[in-house]
């Protein structure tokens, strides 16, 4: 069976990869980042779910004709 070849240089990246994601997701609890989306998830759904979103959706849709001829 042949070697790997390079595979402490994968597994330098792979290392220096989680390290720098395991960071970003740090910073990203400690900010209150997820609680931020989750506030504007929750509001672009009940947008979305509203009857001036549904309204507008039927306004623009180019075949709202196509099914009543």
């Amino acid at each position: 069976m042949k070697p790997a070849i390079f595979l402490d240089w994968y597994m330098k990246i792979a290392s220096g990869s989680a390290i720098i994601g395991g960071g970003m997701e740090f910073f990203m609890i400690n900010t209150g980042f997820y609680d931020k989306v989750t506030v504007l998830e929750a509001e672009k759904r009940a947008y979305e779910n509203s009857p001036e979103a549904q309204a507008m959706r039927e306004a623009l849709n180019p075949w709202r004709t196509q099914g009543r001829r």
